[in-house]
């Protein structure tokens, strides 16, 4: 099978592969002239949702308005989100499923599902298909699925049981239910006939999956605690992702936000120029370190570092408006006017362009007085 060419694609991963070592799929990724990172940047063209997040989910507090707070946020970025089928499927190395015709609209309308449902599911590989045109096997799922929804079962419940008990497809030509009457509502029972105890197969929704301390959990482990508010936590887990892959940028420049948190600033600054070293068209790390330099009172290392992160990103406001400060700060009025213009450009909305605003209207009220 010749595999589909992803030219200069940036893939980014949320949670780690359940299916497939990321290795091999980075590997691969490479081959086709894409690019793959651990995270999400602003480069980052499609996101690919690891289904050992629905694992880690259902042992958190946060649960799996988490996931869809990520899927929101992604979405509204205008990234091509993927599930792990449909990564591998786009890269060639799984075979897509048989030829299939019902678009998404019309599989909403003949099941019932609702359309946030379907998308979640798919995106965690609950259907035959990862997106339409889906088959009709897809929809007796999607029957399925509406049932065990008004049972009581989150789509999140759904997602993690499907993949205990073999192919999906499988699932067609068996009776599902939701285990609140057995006493588990977070559980869905296989009726079939095959378990020795009256009839009842549990899907097992158990714990999250144990397995060795591989560099995607450390990585998660690292975000987690980093989300936390625990710098100096998730900076050394950081460290032990570096030290398996020294080339992750991602860990190298999360890492430095870490130390930069913490005051570790040295440090901070060591970690962002590793980022940047190991991809230089890392334009968040370059404004990052440009942060760094401003406050350090290095303003010349901050406007270089700005103006290179403005050069490699021409739609990224933030960069324009701290040159635009410091321009003002160094009496160069025009200059400043002119950023602050192109800021407009970009935000007119936020409250930063606000200032924006208020900054033109200051330099031309100056400049008309010196005119004058």
């Amino acid at each position: 099978m010749t595999a589909p060419a992803v030219p200069g694609a940036v893939f980014g991963t949320i949670g780690a592969l359940a299916a497939f070592p990321l290795r091999l799929a980075a590997r691969e990724v490479e081959r086709q002239h894409g690019h793959i990172r651990r995270g999400v940047t602003r480069r980052t063209t499609h996101v690919v949702f690891g289904r050992t997040l629905l694992a880690k989910a259902g042992l958190t507090k946060a649960g799996d308005g988490e996931i869809e707070r990520r899927l929101g946020a992604e979405r509204a970025a205008g990234r091509i989100l993927l599930s792990e089928n449909g990564f591998l499927r786009l890269l060639g190395l799984m075979k897509a499923p048989e030829a299939s015709s019902l678009s998404r609209q019309s599989l909403i309308d003949q099941s019932r599902l609702s359309g946030a449902d379907l998308d979640r599911l798919s995106l965690f590989d609950a259907f035959e298909h990862d997106g339409e045109p889906y088959s009709f096997r897809d929809l007796i799922l999607a029957r399925k699925y509406v049932g065990l929804i008004a049972g009581g079962a989150s789509w999140g419940a759904i997602a993690r049981s499907v993949h205990r008990s073999g192919p999906v497809a499988s699932l067609t030509a068996k009776s599902l239910n939701v285990g609140s009457q057995h006493g588990r509502p977070d559980a869905i029972y296989l009726e079939d006939g095959q378990s020795e105890l009256d009839g009842q197969l549990l899907f097992d929704l158990g714990a999250a999956a144990q397995g060795d301390d591989t560099l995607e959990d450390l990585f998660a482990e690292a975000e987690a605690a980093e989300e936390g508010g625990d710098h100096d936590g998730a900076a050394a887990l950081y460290q032990r992702c570096l030290a398996i892959d020294p080339s992750d940028a991602i860990a190298a420049f999360n890492r430095a936000n870490c130390l930069r948190g913490s005051g570790r600033v040295a440090e901070a600054a060591h970690d962002y120029a590793r980022a940047i070293k190991l991809d230089p068209a890392f334009v968040e790390a370059w404004f990052n370190l440009a942060g760094l330099m401003s406050e350090q009172g290095r303003d010349a290392s901050a406007r270089r570092h700005l103006q290179k992160a403005i050069a490699l990103d021409k739609t990224y406001a933030d960069p324009v408006f701290n040159l635009a400060r410091l321009e003002f700060d160094a009496g160069n009025l025009p200059e400043a006017r002119r950023l602050w213009v192109r800021y407009l450009e970009l935000d007119a909305e936020s409250q930063w362009a606000g200032v924006a605003a208020k900054g033109v209207q200051f330099v031309d009220m100056q400049l008309a007085k010196s005119a004058g």
